[in-house]
């Protein structure tokens, strides 16, 4: 028949446009076919495959290729259109009816006297809000009222057989070969449910992972902190389907770090403590706890507590004692800016400012005000002593206090991000980075922040040969090539030390001061030199941003409060307020200085190494436990 046609059509062109014709419509004819149920070759669909086209599932049948029920096909209308037509006859009539009351007020008409056209605006009303009520918004929660059935992320592998789209984006098999690339099979990690107590708790943890019980309302919600772990902790795991077995969550006090210390808890996690010791340190012996998981860290403490205690111990002096907030403000000149610093450094109004700062806490007193100028913009950096608090959120109270009463006077400053929110949010708006908190910061370095100390010792020859198994002269040389020449070479800031960032992080972990302040608080400079004609050996350290404290944050967390009963500046001193915080940066130099000490001797005699290879590394079979 196709021949004969063909035949035909070459008869006269209106014949050979009537067989063009004629072809396409079959073509087209055959791409509406339905396909077949049965697709194991290509030729089915009558198109050629495009192994480029994204690949499928590995199973599907007739029903996945026609459309998901929609809850929204049930209306006369698209969705669209319907929730415009509703819109419009809702707020036209609303406005109708909010004018024809006025109209009946201001002509005294009774309000119960309606006209026809007033009851089929009303009736409108109520049809539309109810539409409004229960429909609105019908394309975004039909996917609660509809079950995925047949799509493509819920088909299961039963022949595992590659699915390619030809080119008139129809699905199709194509029988595996030499060249066709092995489909990717990601594994699907298997939900890991414990054992809950309840059936209640059960019911809290699928609400948690289904998304409709938030996982930090826990707390508020159950009443019972330990529990809320408990619960976030199962409801996590199943989540992810990775195990948290490894994790402790028995054995804490959750109710301790509520509002305070942690968010949305699961556990704890264990890092050992070790003790150096005995530190002797202006005359009074400290046992110094120390929070790590470095190898020879405390021993090397430890060495470098012992030379010091044989050559008659350490003593510390406290040169400064304040913590520093800096917000910044802006005016719309530099002239105005300008004003202001003259008048924050005058001496006749700090007195003034005093006052209002210090409204704040019975502890917070301001020290100073130093300023500075970028262009319009005008840096301030109140400086305070804060008793035996780290005292960030103490100055940062008395800065607002002192923002507010300037604006009295200086209504176009302006204080850049300041935001009504409470608690520590509300501060850390407005700080401009001149503190400087968390950064090394060349202004730490120079100015100080928190407490700042120096320590030092004389080590006598022959504990030097004898504990640290070297020699004068090689740690002077050692020191000077290392830690001053060395992290000159490197534009240190602040850096001109061996390590004392291990001991200062471990001292702060094991008292629950904040670890990020390491950053500023191991600003250091180490120096060596020989005395008394060259045989015994002077060191020192010099730390001008030690910020520490012994209450609030973490201080009050059982096992950081017994180390720091341990060292006997636990709490608050009330017979001298800020005492005891002032000890601990004291004790915190003074370990800082053992362990320059030790690791200093270690390189000077080529121990470092052998050291580490002895006491940093692990007996037990790495691949056995990874197996596990």
């Amino acid at each position: 028949m196709l021949t004969t046609t063909r035949q035909q059509a070459q008869a006269s062109p209106k014949s050979r446009a009537q067989f063009k014709f004629f072809r396409r419509n079959m073509r087209m004819d055959a791409r509406r076919r339905p396909p077949k149920s049965s697709r194991t070759t290509s030729s089915n669909d009558g198109g050629p495959l495009h192994p480029h086209h994204k690949q499928l599932a590995p199973s599907v049948d007739d029903r996945s290729l026609s459309p998901t029920p929609k809850a929204s096909d049930a209306l006369p209308l698209p969705l669209y259109l319907t929730n415009a037509i509703f819109f419009t006859l809702f707020f036209s009539v609303a406005y109708y009816l909010l004018h024809r009351w006025r109209d009946k007020i201001r002509n005294s008409t009774p309000l119960h006297v309606v006209t026809f056209a007033e009851i089929a605006a009303i009736v409108s009303l109520m049809a539309s809000f109810i539409y409004l009520l229960g429909f609105f918004g019908i394309d975004f929660v039909q996917s609660f009222i509809t079950r995925p059935s047949h799509d493509a992320w819920d088909l299961e592998d039963t022949a595992n057989p590659s699915y390619l789209i030809n080119e008139d984006h129809r699905l199709v098999t194509c029988p595996p070969t030499a060249n066709t690339p092995p489909i990717p099979k990601l594994p699907n990690p298997e939900p890991i449910i414990t054992p809950l107590a309840s059936v209640e708790d059960e019911e809290i943890v699928k609400s948690v992972t289904e998304g409709t019980l938030p996982s930090y309302s826990l707390e508020s919600k159950l009443g019972d902190c330990k529990r809320a772990a408990v619960i976030r902790r199962e409801a996590l795991q199943r989540i992810t389907g990775r195990s948290l077995e490894g994790l402790p969550v028995e054995g804490f006090d959750y109710d301790s770090v509520l509002g305070q210390c942690c968010e949305m808890p699961v556990g704890y996690v264990q890092i050992p403590v070790g003790i150096a010791g005995p530190l002797l340190l202006n005359g009074m012996e400290y046992m110094v706890p120390m929070a790590t998981t470095e190898g020879c860290l405390v021993a090397s403490t430890n060495r470098g507590c012992k030379a010091m205690y044989a050559s008659g111990g350490a003593t510390s002096v406290l040169l400064a004692d304040g913590m520093t907030r800096a917000p910044v403000v802006r005016f719309e000149t530099a002239k105005r800016a300008s004003e202001l610093k003259l008048f924050l450094e005058e001496p006749d109004n700090f007195d003034t400012l005093s006052i209002v700062f210090n409204r704040s806490s019975r502890f917070a007193r301001l020290q100073g005000i130093k300023c500075s100028m970028a262009g319009k913009n005008l840096y301030m950096r109140f400086k305070c002593s804060t008793g035996d608090a780290m005292g960030m959120n103490m100055v940062s109270k008395g800065v607002q206090n002192v923002l507010d009463f300037l604006q009295s006077d200086f209504h176009d400053m302006e204080v850049i991000g300041i935001s009504e929110v409470n608690g520590a949010c509300m501060f850390h708006n407005w700080l401009g980075n001149f503190c400087s908190d968390k950064k090394p910061a060349a202004v730490n370095w120079i100015e100080g922040r928190g407490k700042s100390v120096v320590c030092e010792a004389i080590i006598k020859e022959e504990i030097v040969k004898k504990v640290l198994k070297t020699s004068v002269a090689s740690l002077v040389e050692l020191n000077m090539l290392k830690n001053l020449a060395g992290s000159a070479v490197a534009g240190a800031l602040g850096g001109f030390n061996a390590h004392a960032s291990n001991i200062v992080s471990a001292i702060f972990i094991a008292t629950g001061q904040d670890p990020a302040q390491n950053i500023e608080s191991s600003h250091c400079i180490t120096m060596m030199e020989a005395v008394n004609n060259g045989k015994d050996l002077h060191v020192s350290v010099t730390m001008p941003s030690i910020e520490v404290g012994t209450v609030g944050g973490g201080t009050q967390l059982a096992s950081q409060s017994a180390c720091l009963n341990l060292l006997g500046v636990k709490g608050a001193s009330k017979e001298s307020p800020g005492s005891n915080s002032r000890l601990l940066a004291s004790i915190v130099a003074g370990s800082v200085l053992a362990g320059e000490l030790s690791l200093m001797a270690a390189i000077a005699q080529g121990q470092l190494v052998k050291s580490h290879m002895k006491y940093n590394r692990s007996s037990r079979d790495i691949s056995e436990a990874a197996s596990s």
